[in-house]
């Protein structure tokens, strides 16, 4: 049995690289060579024992992490178009059954009975030397996006489709809450568009980031919630101009607490967002054509033998001002 590395996370707090078999690809399956995996927050939860899936028993340790990746195929399996192999990929995080109702309608990524790459039981993630992956639901990547970017095409899918709820026209004024990755991408993707964009949160240097007490008495057409503060769910809607849009996709640790009266009575509308998928394609375009540039987002990228120490929350040394930090786990 041929073994390669993966990072396993196998109690609260614990982590550590693995010698596993090597994946073979199934019917339908394609086998990646991964070249950079992102460490998200969800990640963190998962190693943690915060992540709510944890409780509700859809996720449980061992368990292998990785959600956002990019690589090359180096084998398909039966029934997959030989087309792909040496094409380099990355793919979605929602992993439907494929013949529910949701999905047939176009809804995998709700899909009750969906894996999530890295998160729910069933399918291990990209935290590993190679993964097995439904070749149903990769997407190629143009030889103008790296590995690097293509790593960051997930949370770009999370950010697009957060631009989209907004349904903003070109000159209109974005807040955004959170100055994370999905934050900051979401922030790119808007500014492409056209949209005039603010920021609530740490400055780090950004003349466009504000604090609650600098924050400007602006009218805000829409607001995007990108942050885990419980309270800023109420602030987005307090903020928001009447008849325009709150987009949430931040979770708090805690319940987030919304004055449905604030809303009904500014007449708002609230979107939440779960997962890339709609997201993806647009995303891969845009970085594809040069209108947005995600890698001045990355820190750092490090081998597989350091993913648990950035689980822990400690970043490298050298590392740049990005929220961003990538793995490649053929270090």
């Amino acid at each position: 049995m041929i073994m390669m590395r993966a990072l396993v996370l196998t109690g609260p707090g614990k982590a550590e690289v693995q010698q596993v078999p090597e994946p073979v690809a199934a019917v339908g399956q394609v086998i990646v060579d991964v070249e950079r995996a992102g460490v998200c927050g969800t990640d963190v939860e998962l190693f943690t024992g915060e992540m709510s899936y944890l409780h509700s028993g859809v996720s449980s340790y061992p368990l292998r992490p990785g959600h956002e990746w990019s690589g090359t195929v180096r084998a398909v399996g039966p029934g997959v178009d030989e087309s792909w192999a040496g094409r380099r990929v990355t793919g979605d995080t929602m992993i439907g059954c494929g013949h529910c109702r949701r999905c047939i309608a176009g809804r995998h990524h709700v899909c009750p009975d969906r894996h999530e790459l890295g998160i729910r039981d069933g399918l291990a993630g990209a935290l590993a030397e190679q993964l097995a992956f439904p070749a149903a639901y990769l997407h190629a990547l143009p030889d103008t996006v790296d590995a690097t970017a293509g790593a960051l095409v997930e949370p770009a899918g999370n950010a697009q489709r957060c631009v989209d709820a907004a349904a903003l026209a070109p000159g209109e004024r974005l807040l955004i809450l959170g100055t994370g990755t999905i934050g900051l991408l979401t922030a790119m993707l808007a500014r492409a568009r056209g949209i005039e964009v603010h920021l609530l949160g740490e400055r780090a240097g950004r003349d466009d980031a504000w604090t609650r007490e600098t924050l400007p008495d602006l009218p805000w057409d829409a607001v995007v919630d990108a942050s885990n503060g419980p309270e800023l769910p109420g602030l987005a809607v307090s903020l928001v101009e009447p008849g325009r849009r709150v987009v949430y996709i931040g979770l708090s640790g805690t319940p987030s607490l919304i004055d449905t009266r604030d809303a009904v009575l500014k007449d708002v509308t609230t979107v939440g967002i779960l997962g890339a998928s709609a997201g993806l394609a647009p995303a891969i375009a845009a970085f594809a054509s040069g209108s947005v540039d995600p890698r001045p987002l990355v820190a750092a990228t490090v081998g597989l033998g350091s993913a648990a120490e950035i689980l822990a929350g400690r970043r490298p040394a050298g590392s740049a001002t990005g929220p961003k930090i990538l793995i490649n786990p053929q270090l």
